[in-house]
């Protein structure tokens, strides 16, 4: 399965593609057929949701964006599928200000990325870079979005917004889990390039986000591949890898074994 094979081409989603085919560090490949990562899937039309449920089995969706994302966008079709399982596990801190909880009564535009940050954040982001802080804010849904990537009953699809960023952290730490080498993990994070002018276009067709992505840089959307390898980085030298922090946060050997098995032949 190479490259261009992985993508899943639908009409209501731009960045959808397979997490298999991806080579090993003991020479193997990741298992197609088992995990796709994807952009928002709110607009999936019916022939998508053909494909995707009736031809591919697909059976788990992990949510990764905020509840107020989640609000704002509306129930996608798949939300209305009694066979799909939805898992919504938000990587922003959402509690106090701009979350759920408050939104009601603040602004229900509100959105996680939107707020100010401390100084002293700031500074730890530029050692870490940003990827590093959804593991720190909620490592409870970084393990919990794993384990359902580790299902063995049918297909399942993480994705966020733009499939970019949350996406492409849970993406990685599966596929480091799975043995995959760090060289596929960065060129899986950077293959959304190929596809960045749909994403945006997709995404500005949303009150949701137009306002955040009309501020910035058309290029500074762009999945540069020293990103993951910082973020890599920052947990190789923080805990020895990122199978290493995810023990520290509760991740057993029978997961471990789970998701493998699911990314491996």
């Amino acid at each position: 399965m190479n490259a261009y094979e992985r993508w899943i081409v639908l009409e209501g989603a731009a960045n959808v593609r397979d997490l298999g085919g991806l080579p090993t560090v003991d020479g193997g490949t990741t298992a197609p057929g088992r995990i796709l990562r994807a952009d928002n899937l709110q607009g999936l039309t019916d022939n998508d949701v053909a494909l995707l449920v009736g031809d591919l089995k697909l059976r788990h969706v992990v949510d990764l964006r905020s509840h107020t994302e989640v609000r704002l966008e509306g129930p996608g079709p798949l939300t209305r599928l009694p066979e799909v399982g939805i898992h919504h596990h938000s990587l922003f801190a959402e509690g106090g200000h701009l979350t759920d909880v408050e939104a009601d009564t603040v602004d229900e535009r509100a959105l996680p990325w939107q707020g100010e940050r401390a100084e002293e954040d700031l500074a730890e982001l530029r050692v870490t870079g940003y990827y590093y802080g959804y593991l720190r804010d909620r490592p409870d849904s970084v393990v919990a979005a794993l384990r359902v990537l580790a299902r063995d009953d049918g297909m399942a699809v993480v994705h966020c917004a733009a499939g970019k960023d949350r996406t492409g952290v849970v993406c990685a730490l599966a596929l480091a889990v799975a043995g995959a080498t760090r060289e596929a993990i960065i060129e899986d994070y950077v293959a959304t390039g190929e596809r960045l002018e749909g994403i945006l276009a997709r995404l500005r067709a949303s009150r949701t986000y137009r306002e955040d992505l009309d501020s910035k840089p058309a290029d500074s959307h762009l999945p540069r591949p020293e990103y993951m390898g910082q973020f890599l980085a920052t947990l190789d030298d923080r805990f020895g890898g990122p199978l290493a922090w995810l023990r520290a946060h509760g991740w057993t050997d029978a997961d471990t074994e789970a998701l493998r098995g699911r990314l491996r032949d």
